[in-house]
């Protein structure tokens, strides 16, 4: 899994079996609504979306570990980009924020997300969201043009974390932002949990440690950078006993291990 396009292939087919089976469910959108994709229950790093306006429960498939939009500072007009938009749920919590005057596009990796999001746009009807295929560490849209970037527990995914930062830093105006929720670590995962494909796809194994994180953060030329929340991850022993033995799970938790979602801002 140290090859980086070994890692994408990984998440691209993860997060495209995810879309067709959210869109052929019998019980609705969210994965694990009649049980776990594939054994993993993503939904146990997830922040609770409703009631929040704008919300689409078609759109969430349970795979974020923040509420981005909670700590971005929205406003009317502004321009937003989400990175990693899957089905489209932040993208539409935050255009009920910018409002007809806004726009707001979404850029995802994974063409079924992508077929996605646009099937949920067409039945709300909204003309000025947009839902573009894209890499992250090679964003397909100009410098300078956004006023905020989102991103719910995506950048994980990606293998250059450098680039990824550097193309978010590239593409917002001077003044503009980022809020993004995300995982990081504080202490030892498990090698045998690191390497597993599955939990990788599941943000958690890709995990920087935190320091690491928000070094990577300074070092592409953000300021004012600031965690607004913190919050311990527990993965629950159905998850361990996938991947470790009960000797192995035993050592894990006596490591105390952090595994924390934060959503962090930085400013350009």
């Amino acid at each position: 899994m140290n090859d980086q396009t070994e890692i994408k292939t990984i998440v691209k087919e993860k997060y495209g079996d995810i879309a067709q089976k959210a869109t052929t469910s019998c019980c609705g959108s969210k994965p694990s609504c009649c049980g776990p994709v594939e054994g993993t229950d993503y939904s146990i790093i997830g922040d609770e979306y409703s009631g929040i306006e704008g919300y689409v429960p078609e759109a969430d498939l349970g795979l974020g570990c923040g509420l981005p939009t909670e700590h971005a500072g929205l406003k009317p007009g502004q321009t937003v980009v989400d990175l990693g938009s899957g089905a489209g749920n932040d993208v539409f919590v935050a255009r009920s924020i910018v409002g007809n005057s806004g726009k707001i596009i979404g850029i995802d990796m994974t063409d079924e997300m992508i077929a996605l999001a646009d099937q949920n746009n067409r039945k709300l009807g909204y003309d000025n969201i947009e839902f573009k295929l894209g890499e992250i560490e090679s964003l397909p849209l100009e410098s300078n043009t956004t006023d905020v970037v989102i991103s719910n527990c995506v950048l994980n995914l990606v293998p250059s974390k450098n680039k990824a930062f550097a193309e978010i830093h590239r593409i917002l105006k001077p003044g503009g932002h980022f809020c993004v929720s995300d995982i990081v670590l504080n202490g030892v995962l498990p090698e045998k949990l690191r390497k597993s494909a599955e939990m990788y796809a599941g943000c958690v194994s890709g995990a920087l440690q935190e320091e690491d994180y928000l070094a990577i953060i300074k070092q592409s030329g953000f300021t004012n950078i600031e965690v607004k929340k913190r919050s311990l991850i527990d993965l629950p022993n159905n998850v361990l006993k996938e991947y470790l033995s009960a000797q192995e799970i035993a050592a894990y938790l006596a490591s105390d291990p952090g595994i924390y979602s934060i959503t962090v801002v930085g400013y350009k």
